[in-house]
């Protein structure tokens, strides 16, 4: 059993109980604005919160006439900025905190004190006076979980582990061991990291056992705590890349090989060759009032310094002291830099296509989900085989990670890097459903990533089994949707679910499950774009379509 196939099967998704998946449905439905996309307007956060605040405040207090008491705080209202340590920071003068969970593009967390009292505190203060968390209002109520559901050692609720479990978020550029390396050994010295590939991008990050310091000995435990505060909600690039962590199941990395996915800092003799670099002791106090500001820079091009600007509390708790952090810390990384690693080309090879149901417009449909699409050309001597060339390399990248393997029409697609640096549209045939072997997409208003404004709002999510719908007319109902879903011969929704919409809205958006994750993608690629018409409508409505990060309705 190889590493990867190891510890892909470990590391499972946190579970929360049913309330708290509750609390994020109500995140993503207070998103609906964007449909699918990341980011609110300002105006509908602000009256959002200015509404569940009130709410709080009727009949003399709170929702605590609805919600019996309990340690498990839920907090809304954080500025996108926010990490676990601003939390700690700001609510432990109402008790000891013995755990935090982060909802990070919800701007939401839960907070679990050790004592109701505390909870009860926190919950009395806020509605009876702001309180501030990294330089923005908060807003507090109970949960109706008892605790938060660790992925460890359950029955201690202040347990934690050496070994860190990362969920990268909307991962615009690629992950690799240089790059967590990068972020997290200058809270602690990193044994091992393991990257997976399974359910998005997850990593392992593993500090050591013990460490001593002069003639005492620290259980390393405190590294990893503090790498947890520091780094959970943060991004490692500007908008894009977001962390977020919880504590491991295992408790030792086994790494047999060092690469981009997979290395062991203690074993140099896993690679040929080993690279010294220099970590400069630079961290930046957080203001309080501040943007979001990412770890490694707006993208991967700025990182070339190795000094990560890591975005720590003012109180400087987190920074490592002067004789715990040597000047020149020399570990073998990749030969390499991180970003010479990713895809040579910008065009895309994909085979396993069905000959009949398949074609260029279907092609853009499912991967312009990844990246804008330039051109599609089927290749006449390889039937079932196109090449799709992509806005860049980092595209090409997403589109391997999430689409390789996945199964579309009964046939199994695999998606590499062509040797191609261009599509040339050379050689146009007809394809079986009569429509052209070839089509340029430069101009189409469809590509989602045309500026950096638009192509940091998308949510980069691998395939499953619920879509996210917008840009659907008001008057357009379930069964208008489930029927077009018959006319177009692809699988109907299970379950359906529209989220509310202002009174001004011209448009409406919401959620479809299906049986399964291929049924999913089949819809996907046929239905996404169709121009929905509407009597006595001027223009028609493109329908948009993509992956929920909700698994299920």
């Amino acid at each position: 059993m190889s590493v990867l196939e190891e510890y892909e099967r470990a590391p499972k998704r946190l579970k929360v109980s049913a309330e708290d998946e509750e609390e994020l449905e109500e995140g993503e439905e207070s998103d609906s604005a964007s449909a699918g996309l990341m980011g609110d307007d300002e105006e509908d956060e602000g009256q959002s919160r200015a509404r569940w605040s009130s709410a709080d405040r009727k009949d003399n207090g709170s929702e605590t006439h609805r919600i019996a008491p309990s340690p498990v705080v839920h907090v809304r209202g954080l500025c996108e900025s926010v990490v676990e340590a601003d939390l700690v920071e700001a609510l432990e003068k109402f008790g000891n905190i013995c755990y935090v969970m982060m909802m990070p593009f919800k701007r939401q967390a839960l907070v679990e004190f050790e004592e109701v009292q505390s909870a009860d505190r926190c919950v009395a203060c806020g509605s009876q006076e702001p309180v501030y968390i990294a330089g923005q209002q908060a807003y507090f109520n109970y949960s109706t979980s008892k605790r938060i559901t660790r992925p460890t050692n359950a029955d201690d609720p202040n347990s934690g582990n050496k070994v860190l479990l990362l969920s990268i978020q909307n991962p615009l550029y690629p992950i690799t061991t240089d790059v967590l390396y990068t972020v997290c050994n200058p809270i602690g010295n990193v044994l091992r990291i393991v990257i997976f590939k399974r359910n998005g991008i997850q990593a392992m990050v593993e500090y050591p056992s013990v460490f001593s310091l002069t003639s005492v000995t620290f259980e390393s435990i405190q590294n990893a705590q503090k790498a947890k505060a520091a780094l959970n909600g943060a991004d490692i690039y500007a908008g894009c890349c977001t962390l977020k962590i919880e504590y491991a199941r295992p408790s030792r990395l086994n790494v047999i090989r060092n690469d981009n996915d997979s290395w062991d800092y203690t074993k140099p003799f896993l690679l040929r060759r080993v690279v010294t670099v220099s970590f400069c002791k630079h961290y930046w106090n957080v203001s309080e009032c501040r943007q979001r500001q990412a770890i490694l820079g707006e993208h991967p091009s700025s990182y070339s310094s190795h000094c990560p600007l890591l975005p720590l509390p003012s109180n400087n708790r987190f920074k490592r002291s002067s004789h715990d952090v040597p000047e020149v810390v020399s570990y073998p990384l990749p030969q390499t830099s991180s970003y010479m690693s990713h895809a040579s080309s910008s065009v895309a090879m994909v085979s396993g296509l069905h000959p009949a149901k398949m074609n260029c417009t279907r092609i853009f449909n499912l991967f312009c989900l990844y990246g804008n699409i330039e051109k599609v050309k089927f290749m006449k001597s390889v039937p079932g085989t196109a090449l799709v060339e992509m806005g860049d390399e980092y595209a090409v990248d997403r589109a391997i990670t999430h689409l390789n393997s996945i199964k579309v029409f009964s046939k199994r697609l695999n998606v590499c890097v062509s040797k191609q640096h261009a599509v040339i549209p050379s050689q146009v045939f007809e394809l079986e459903d009569g429509s052209s072997s070839y089509k340029d997409f430069a101009m189409t208003r469809n590509n989602r990533f045309t500026s950096a404004g638009q192509a940091s709002k998308n949510i980069i999510q691998p395939p499953s089994c619920v879509l996210h719908f917008y840009n659907v007319p008001p008057c357009i109902s379930e069964d208008d949707l489930q029927r077009l879903c018959t006319e177009h011969d692809v699988p109907g929704f299970i379950k359906y679910k529209v989220f509310d919409a202002k009174p001004s809205s011209k448009t409406i958006s919401g959620l479809l499950e299906f049986d399964s994750k291929t049924h999913a993608v089949e819809v996907l690629t046929v239905l996404n774009h169709y121009q929905i018409r509407i009597p006595n409508g001027s223009n028609p409505y493109t329908l948009k379509l993509c992956f929920s990060t909700s698994s299920h309705l």
